[in-house]
Formats: structure tokens, C-alpha cells, sequence
């Protein structure tokens, strides 16, 4: 059974950083395209990075580029987001998700309807 948990959000002053984390059981990590989604109050969710675990490729938001970076560590199944800059409008919960790469993880990476397993998300604060 593949499950994700995240960890590492919180409250911070913007321009501050944070890292998120996200451990993963219950499935062959390195088969796997690994997400990192957002949703803000009142607005639909939308992808911030994504990286496909077995070949290091990683692919990031408009958005967030410049800011924000998805990693991996394989020795601990985990996928992390490091986002430095923060802004108010980063505000959001994060959730992490995942799904096996039948097709490149560059394709339609951003859009949530092809991951089939979520965590149960984690908040992030960015205040003024």
C-alpha cells in the first residue's frame, strides 16, 4: 500500500525558507514520479514541482522557478522541496503525490489527475 507523508511546513516571514518532506513506503521508489502540488483557499490546485525518482529529472513551476527545488534521497524514499524566497502567495497546503512512470514523468507532470496516491498535506504560512 503506497503511502505518503509530508512534513516540514510551518509559518514564516516572507522572504524566508522552508523544506518540505515527503517519506514513502509501499512502493519501488525509484519506479515512480514523485509531485509536489499546492492548493490555496478559494483557488484550484495547481503543480509546483515534480521529479522523476529513477533518473534525478525534475521539473518546476513557472511560477516557483528560481525559488523553489525538488530533490530526492533515495536511501530514504524521500522527495524534498526546498523553497527559499518565500512570498505571501506561496500560502497554501502542500501535498505530495505520486505515481508509477508508465509514461515520462515530464509529461502532464503538473497535472494532478494522473497521480493516484496523495499525502495528507502539510501547511505553509507565509506572512508579512
Amino acid at each position: 500500500q503506497v503511502q505518503l507523508v509530508e512534513s516540514g511546513g510551518g509559518s514564516v516571514q516572507a522572504g524566508g525558507s522552508l523544506r518540505l518532506s515527503c517519506a514513502a513506503s509501499g512502493f519501488t521508489f525509484s519506479n515512480y514520479c514523485m509531485g509536489w502540488f499546492r492548493q490555496a483557499k478559494e483557488k484550484e490546485r495547481e503543480g509546483v514541482a515534480a521529479i522523476y525518482i529513477g533518473g534525478g529529472f525534475t521539473y518546476v513551476a513557472d511560477v516557483v522557478k528560481g525559488r523553489f527545488t525538488i530533490s530526492q534521497d533515495n536511501s530514504k524514499n524521500t522527495v524534498y522541496l526546498q523553497m527559499n524566497g518565500l512570498k505571501l502567495e506561496d500560502t497554501a497546503m502542500y501535498y505530495c503525490a505520486a505515481r508509477p512512470r508508465t509514461v515520462m514523468c515530464g509529461r502532464g507532470w503538473a497535472d494532478g489527475m494522473r497521480y493516484n496516491s496523495w499525502g495528507q498535506g502539510t501547511q505553509v504560512t507565509v506572512s508579512s
